[in-house]
């Protein structure tokens, strides 16, 4: 199978490791945050706002663009890069997660989910032969292999069925995704919280063979804990020289311990979420910038931040626009925890590659657990 991406490792300490993905749109360094452009966009963002934060690679997805615009007027438009005015890569998910979420909505069989469309009710087949489809109409860089995603919790048999539907799908995958040059197409490992279930879902993604594989089937209700047991063990069962995406992860301490586990990709609504609803992600943990101990506060949110949110403009007048509920609130307090999040990301490459990940680590733990400082 000829590689639609090329990946190198670089440094390693223990199980964490940096590497760069090169692409025919440019370099993805890894450890690597991918901000969720779910319809095409990142929430209160502009995509040079969003590339100045330092982000490589967007993720787009599947479910909703088939569903509006569709894939197919993406296409007649130039693809979603041009459509979006994305220069750099962009991953898609396969829709298989959103058409979960669906619950009552969806009819699961072996060849795929039929669903009614959570904005007007009108019905859709989606298989893996036409997740590929709207993949490709899309123009994707990064392709995802269509999967079912069980919530947790479940008990094991109900888990056990699923991962295996998903194998079956992942070979019709990579049979309708076919050869791409310059296009790549990545493997979702199931299996819940189960070590045999995992190591028997990575068996058969590796003999199936992708470009890269992704860890799917956590975040998903298990918490960090049960997270994280599955991740001192299922990056493991994966081939070293390619990339290993953990998809939906998450909070910042998520982040840190995925790579430490040795996580390479990951992707989460969290920050753009978050700076909607008024919250801020910074060294010290979560700050609420709704809270009333704000309102006069003349200091930036984060010292020695360079996002326009903290160079520009105090806490009080951050509380003031989130409590207005006036747009540029959420607008300035995205682009900080997009930045946030992309330093973070730097910070962990710099301490890997320096063989300093648990200074790092400690350091990291350590401010968050002295919390936001009151004003004096």
């Amino acid at each position: 199978m000829a590689t639609g991406i090329n990946f190198t490792v670089g440094a390693t300490d223990g199980a964490a490791r940096t590497g760069v993905i090169s692409t025919p749109r440019g370099e993805i360094r890894t450890p690597a945050f991918m901000p969720v452009g779910t319809a095409g966009t990142v929430k209160a963002m502009l995509p040079e706002s969003v590339a100045a934060t330092g982000a490589d690679i967007l993720l787009g997805n599947t479910y909703h663009l088939m569903l509006r615009p569709t894939a197919e007027r993406v296409a007649a438009l130039g693809g979603l890069h041009r459509f979006m005015n994305w220069e750099k890569p962009i991953l898609t998910d396969s829709g298989g997660f959103q058409v979960m979420s669906l619950g009552p909505l969806r009819k699961l069989t072996e060849e795929g989910v039929r669903f009614s469309s959570h904005l007007d009710g009108s019905k859709h087949m989606l298989t893996p032969e036409r997740s590929m489809e709207i993949q490709r109409l899309l123009g994707s860089d990064i392709v995802m292999c269509f999967d079912e995603c069980p919530a947790l919790p479940a008990d094991e048999a109900t888990v056990a069925k699923s991962m295996r539907l998903s194998m079956r799908w992942a070979q019709r995958s990579r049979d309708a995704f076919g050869d791409r040059p310059g296009h790549a197409l990545f493997g979702i490992m199931q299996g819940g919280v189960t070590r045999e279930l995992r190591e028997e879902s990575a068996e058969a993604l590796q003999r199936i063979g992708f470009d890269g594989y992704a860890i799917g089937g956590l975040a998903v209700g298990e918490g960090q804990e049960a997270m994280f047991s599955v991740l001192d063990y299922a990056p493991g069962f994966l081939p070293a020289d390619r990339p290993r995406y953990l998809m939906g992860v998450g909070k910042p301490d998520d982040i840190v311990g995925a790579v430490e586990r040795g996580i390479d990709m990951m992707d989460c609504v969290l920050p753009s979420r978050s700076g909607r609803t008024g919250q801020a992600w910074t060294a010290r943990g979560q700050v609420n910038l709704r809270n009333a101990r704000h309102k006069d506060d003349p200091r930036p949110l984060e010292e020695g931040c360079q996002c326009p949110a903290c160079r520009s403009y105090s806490r009080a007048y951050l509380h003031h626009v989130v409590k207005a509920d006036e747009i540029i609130g959420s607008m300035l307090l995205t682009w900080h925890n997009l930045h946030y999040y992309q330093l973070l990301m730097q910070g962990l490459r710099e301490a890997i590659e320096a063989g300093g990940l648990a200074g790092f680590v400690a350091g990291f733990h350590a401010r968050r657990a002295e919390g936001d400082v009151e004003p004096v």
